[in-house]
């Protein structure tokens, strides 16, 4: 549907965020309240205490279902309908929900692109790597076969236990990558099947940044929100430990993403951040039209070169709310500190201002 017919009936003067209950949801709903525009959640029976108890406060609207898939039933999309819904989308909104379902079922008005979602998979066609060759993004080489491996390579497997979860590990050699699959397989960890769904690519060594962007559709600029860095389990863990103790250990390591830091960049290298970012939305626009709408992020690092290799992309809201408190690069920009959800409650109202909210959702 086009976005003129998915925001018939609706009242620019009460359109609410709307935002799947799990991985960025308060942060969305805190900068709507910052801009003073009224919040919808979507929760899971039995998952919904954070938003409905705990942080009830940021929240004035709650869809409680069975499952979050049942959020494309069409007694649901009408209460979302009748509440005039803007919806923005995370990563448990792709996982939980489906590309089919968003795509094909989804009649509720998105801030960002629901076609270019799907991209985030490596295994679908055009996908996150394909649109960064595109824009001569640098990325990692990857390895078609294990016995491509010709130097340190990262392999990402989906979990056996938690399949939208990827478990990692790292090979120098065809052989180390078949000794390193076979200890986690009897561990548990992975499955035969699921190494046939592996990305195996060369790893950057780096310092490694999580640019969050914002690309506007109203003006057609670009706002670097902040850096952050990963917090991984049980990964950070082990490297608490003296080398000696890690060694005795000879465990294999999960790289199970459970929090944030924030960081800040060499100013100097910024100017290399803004560029990959508008290489990769003038791609989008070309492979994905209209393009990237809103929150994305580029996970990469920075290597001694000083070049930006880009290894994974986020084609919606980052789930990293430590982006305000400690990034300065909003603040020089607007003159106050801006957050992920704040920036999508601006963007939202400026085009209800200037009655453009169809240039900014699909």
């Amino acid at each position: 549907m086009k976005p003129q017919e998915l925001l018939k009936g609706y009242d620019p003067r009460k359109v609410r965020i709307g935002v799947l209950g799990s991985h960025s949801a308060l942060e969305i709903a805190y900068g709507a309240k910052q801009e003073h525009l009224e919040t919808v959640v979507v929760c899971q029976k039995g998952r919904e205490k954070t938003y409905a108890g705990y942080y009830r406060n940021l929240f004035d609207h709650f869809l409680i279902l069975g499952k979050f898939s049942d959020i494309v039933k069409e007694e649901n999309l009408r209460k979302l309908r009748k509440l005039n819904t803007i919806f923005v989308p995370n990563r448990s909104f792709s996982v939980y929900v489906g590309y089919d379902n968003i795509e094909q079922k989804f009649t509720i008005p998105l801030h960002g692109n629901r076609h270019l979602l799907r991209a985030e998979e490596r295994n679908a066609p055009r996908n996150q790597h394909y649109l960064l060759q595109k824009a001569g993004i640098p990325t990692p080489k990857t390895f078609k076969t294990p016995e491509e491996i010709d130097r340190l390579a990262i392999v990402k497997v989906p979990e056996k236990q938690r399949t939208i979860e990827r478990a990692f590990f790292y090979a120098n050699t065809p052989k180390e990558y078949r000794q390193q699959a076979a200890k986690r397989i009897k561990k548990g960890i992975i499955t035969k099947e699921s190494l046939q769904q592996a990305t195996i690519e060369e790893y950057v060594l780096g310092a490694k940044f999580n640019a969050n962007l914002y690309w506007s559709p109203l003006t057609g600029e670009i706002d670097l929100l902040g850096f952050d860095r990963r917090i991984q389990t049980d990964l950070d863990g082990i490297l608490d430990l003296p080398a000696t103790h890690q060694l005795e250990l000879n465990t294999p390591t999960q790289n199970i993403e459970i929090g944030h830091t924030g960081a800040t960049l060499r100013e100097s290298q910024i100017e290399k951040i803004f560029q990959a970012a508008e290489k990769f939305a003038d791609t989008c626009k070309h492979e994905y039209p209209p393009g990237i709408i809103g929150l994305f992020g580029l996970q990469g690092a920075i290597t001694k070169d000083l070049e930006f290799h880009v290894f994974d992309v986020s084609p919606r809201s980052p789930g990293c709310p430590c982006v305000e408190p400690t990034s300065p690069y909003m603040k020089y920009k607007y003159g106050t500190e801006i957050g992920p959800g704040r920036r999508v409650a601006i963007e939202i109202k400026r085009a209800v201002k200037e009655n453009r909210l169809e240039e900014t959702v699909t």
